[in-house]
């Protein structure tokens, strides 16, 4: 039970630094903790100076957890430094995309399918973000009255894309409240995404694939399909960037094997782990990304039925991306592991 472990972090972007904040909050066993990354240097995080080194292959000896915050729509620092980590001893968690549909690698959520990590072979991987928040409200009334059909559009922060993308909305925001708008999008030094995000909103996430779906699109269905063993519900997804900082929403429909009320499904989520309930829109109190921001559990909300289909409900999912979406995903399957 005292045991501690050697854990090291990969990447100090906006995922690397929750990484941190994460294992800290969450008194991970830490023994030693190593900050890697493509060049040296400090970083000061809460107040907390972390050195960070240079990452190498030899920088993985005597590690046991090796948490990369990987580059959503790129190769992660995974794809080159996961083998060598696992040869050395480490369990890897990978929250890029390299090996989320690896048949060998397990696809993790721990509310959903915990055991799952103890068939890994070196490997796990931490699934998209908005995979994460809607397979985390799905779950408890799947095992209750089934699923059979998913629609869902989300409203994707800034951050999901990175800390430049971040820095390109508060620009935006700036030159337009100095009354730029026409230039904004031309203007911004930190472009990193495909439109303007300030005072607007775009449906281009990842690149266009297969249907003219994009590869966000993708990964709503099949993780979803992979983490659920259940690759016969008919999923389809929008996903839409909107000039949030960090939190993502999602309106989701589902239509059920058996018919469940409402009430029924608020009870049910209402004592799933994991999820808070903020469903009283009466009285304005529905989950928001702002109160999302900062906090590790999945809001669930606006649960309603579909007047016109008999087996169809609504609902409204809201999380904080860096955390639940990513770092605190992560340090919980690291959790897994050290406890299995």
């Amino acid at each position: 039970m005292n045991k501690k472990y050697n854990v090291a972090v990969i990447g100090v972007g906006v995922v690397g630094v929750e990484m941190l904040r994460v294992l800290k909050e969450r008194h991970f066993p830490v023994a030693r903790l190593s900050v890697l990354a493509r060049s040296a240097r400090n970083i000061n995080v809460d107040g907390v100076t972390y050195p960070v080194q240079a990452i190498s292959n030899e920088a993985f000896e005597g590690v046991d957890i090796a948490l990369f915050a990987g580059t959503e729509g790129e190769k992660g620092a995974a794809a080159t430094y996961a083998s060598e980590a696992v040869k050395r001893g480490a369990v890897v968690i990978d929250n890029g995309a390299d090996f989320r549909m690896d048949p060998k690698v397990p696809l993790v959520v721990p509310e959903v399918n915990a055991k799952d990590v103890k068939k890994h072979k070196g490997i796990i991987a931490n699934p998209n973000c908005s995979t994460i928040q809607m397979v985390v409200a799905l779950w408890p009334i799947y095992k209750k009255a089934g699923i059979k059909r998913v629609v869902v559009t989300t409203l994707q922060a800034s951050s999901g894309a990175g800390k430049s993308a971040v820095e390109q909305l508060k620009e935006e925001n700036s030159k337009i409240a100095r009354g730029g708008y026409a230039s904004v999008q031309a203007d911004v030094e930190n472009k990193s995404m495909p439109q303007q995000l300030a005072y607007n909103v775009f449906p281009h996430i990842g690149g266009f694939s297969d249907s003219d779906y994009t590869s966000e699109e993708w990964k709503l269905v099949k993780e979803t399909h992979k983490i659920m063993y259940d690759d016969k519900i008919n999923i389809s997804a929008t996903t839409v960037r909107v000039p949030v900082r960090t939190g993502h929403s999602e309106a989701i429909y589902i239509e059920t094997d058996k018919c469940i009320s409402p009430e029924e499904a608020k009870d049910i989520l209402s004592k799933s782990s994991g999820i808070i309930l903020v469903d009283d829109p009466k009285n304005n109190l529905y989950p928001m990304p702002k109160d999302a921001e900062g906090r590790d559990e999945v809001f669930v909300g606006r649960v309603r039925k579909d007047p016109f289909v008999k087996n169809g409900l609504w609902l409204w999912v809201v999380a904080d991306n860096l955390r639940k979406g990513a770092a605190t995903n992560a340090v919980e399957i690291a959790e897994c592991v050290i406890s299995s």
